[in-house]
């Protein structure tokens, strides 16, 4: 498979104080180090890897410029010569330069991950999708927050992961493990 490697927000912003008593604690605590294991991957495998990182327009926030939460996680952190796309919303195309970022690097097929996986990865993925990209998404690469219903009903991070898998599965996305995609499995196209 020749594909970019798209990194969402592995900011150390995602284990956050604030933003667990926000939200709740964020589930799959193995993402990182799945995640990690797939950048080293692709690393050697020298395909195209990209990073976005969220520079929040909130001076407050965690991931804001300037704050310890905005820095990469030191395993998912960008080497020199690949590129870091900058974003302020949730969505990675809007007001950015990634589709130029991945125009140069090539392949018209994508894998993602990142954090959160309801809210900057779905944005993205569903974006990539609209533009035409072939989209694979290593959902054990990404992790989820619990979330509240307007009727006041509490949703599991778990349960906000799968069902997020499940939106996105087959009209957005093909969903992988970082496995398949080290082995080669992900060949199949979307149905």
């Amino acid at each position: 498979m020749s594909a970019t490697l798209v990194l969402i927000d592995m900011q150390k912003a995602v284990d956050d104080a604030g933003m667990a008593k926000i939200r709740g604690m964020r589930g799959q605590p193995e993402a990182e180090e799945k995640a990690a294991a797939l950048l080293a991957h692709w690393r050697e495998s020298g395909q195209p890897i990209v990073h976005i990182q969220n520079h929040s327009m909130d001076p407050d926030a965690a991931d804001a410029p300037g704050k310890p939460g905005h820095a990469f996680i030191p395993a998912l952190k960008p080497q020199s010569h690949e590129p870091v796309v900058e974003k302020r919303g949730d969505n990675a195309f809007v007001g950015t330069d990634l589709m130029a970022v991945l125009e140069d690097a090539g392949p018209a097929e994508l894998v993602v991950c990142g954090m959160t996986l309801e809210n900057s990865v779905e944005s993205t993925i569903r974006m990539a999708h609209a533009l035409g990209f072939m989209v694979f998404l290593a959902a054990d690469c990404c992790a989820s927050r619990p979330r509240v219903s307007p009727d006041g009903q509490t949703w599991s991070s778990d349960t906000i992961h799968a069902v997020t898998l499940s939106v996105l599965d087959g009209d957005y996305a093909k969903i992988v493990t970082s496995g398949d995609l080290m082995a080669g499995a992900a060949q199949t196209k979307l149905h």
